[in-house]
């Protein structure tokens, strides 16, 4: 048996996470299970959402938190490891000075990618390999700058589209209306509502959301459950939401938006349930980095 570890950096629009991950090879069977995940509140898309570049107090945190990033990898050993960032950073004036700080200062050279990108990368995270049935499977990734939607059926991604609505830019009322019919139209030009699509969701707030409504054992979330989750929540104050529901207080604005989201996708799509895996961009990363270090090592 070989232990391998390795390391997935995701820079978002609200959050820079780092996920460690222990690969294990034994014969013919390959096992990947998350070792830790430490996730830093960075709120890159404020800035760039709102004045179009990232403040030098939030580069200044950016780098801090690569910097410790940087040490628990050498730290953990870690054989390969990969930093991407996506629509807070793809918009920032000044994301090339950014990128090009951190990799003078920590080594870590930061991927800037675009949705199509990350639409491979959420291809790769294995969510293909829970789809047990001929039911076409919306993917449906919130973040706080945009939300990737991807279509899959057969196994295979069919189509897939990166749209610039997200928790933060709602936040700073930069989404128009514009944006979701753009997004509403795209969705039922897919054609699939007769077929009972169903949704897998991804990111920080579907899984809260999943907590908040006591789900346990791969249980789906249903749009009237979700529906009722929305109208809980909306009733309590963000501060309230901090107190009295335990949300962190960088959870306790965006789950709103992103709750919204979810409801106008399933709508727009005729899906009834959202199955929740807890996996993400960063889960597809150490799946990328692993096929590729097996290439290399074979």
């Amino acid at each position: 048996m070989k232990i391998l570890k390795f390391a997935a950096i995701d820079i978002g629009s609200n959050a820079a996470r780092l996920l460690l991950t222990n690969v294990v090879e034994d014969g013919d069977s390959v096992v990947f299970r998350k070792s830790s995940l430490v996730r830093m509140p960075l709120r890159l898309g404020e800035d760039s959402f709102s004045i179009g570049y990232i403040s030098d107090a939030r580069v200044q945190k950016l780098l801090k938190t690569m910097i410790a990033y940087k040490n628990l990898m050498e730290v953990e050993d870690v054989v390969a490891y990969r930093a991407c960032a996506t629509s807070a950073m793809r918009e920032s004036a000044n994301a090339p000075e950014v990128v090009e700080l951190v990799r003078e200062k920590t080594g870590i050279n930061i991927e800037v990618i675009d949705g199509k990108k990350e639409a491979e990368i959420i291809y790769a995270n294995g969510i293909v390999e829970t789809l047990n049935d001929d039911a076409p499977y919306i993917y449906v990734d919130v973040g706080g700058g945009s939300t990737e939607i991807t279509l899959f059926h057969e196994g295979r991604i069919q189509t897939s589209f990166s749209f610039d609505i997200g928790t933060i830019r709602m936040l700073k009322g930069k989404v128009d209306k514009s944006k979701f019919d753009e997004a509403k139209q795209w969705i039922k030009n897919l054609d699939i509502k007769k077929r009972k699509p169903k949704i897998i969701g991804s990111g920080g707030n579907i899984n809260k959301l999943y907590k908040l409504a006591m789900k346990v054992n791969e249980e789906v979330l249903t749009y009237g459950e979700i529906k009722e989750l929305y109208r809980f929540i909306s009733y309590y104050s963000v501060e309230e939401r901090i107190k009295n529901l335990g949300l962190n207080p960088d959870r306790a604005d965006v789950i709103i938006p992103a709750t919204k989201i979810y409801l106008k996708v399933m709508k727009w799509s005729g899906a009834r349930e959202v199955i929740v895996p807890t996996i993400g961009v960063s889960d597809g990363i150490i799946r990328m980095l692993y096929q590729e270090y097996h290439r290399t090592k074979t």
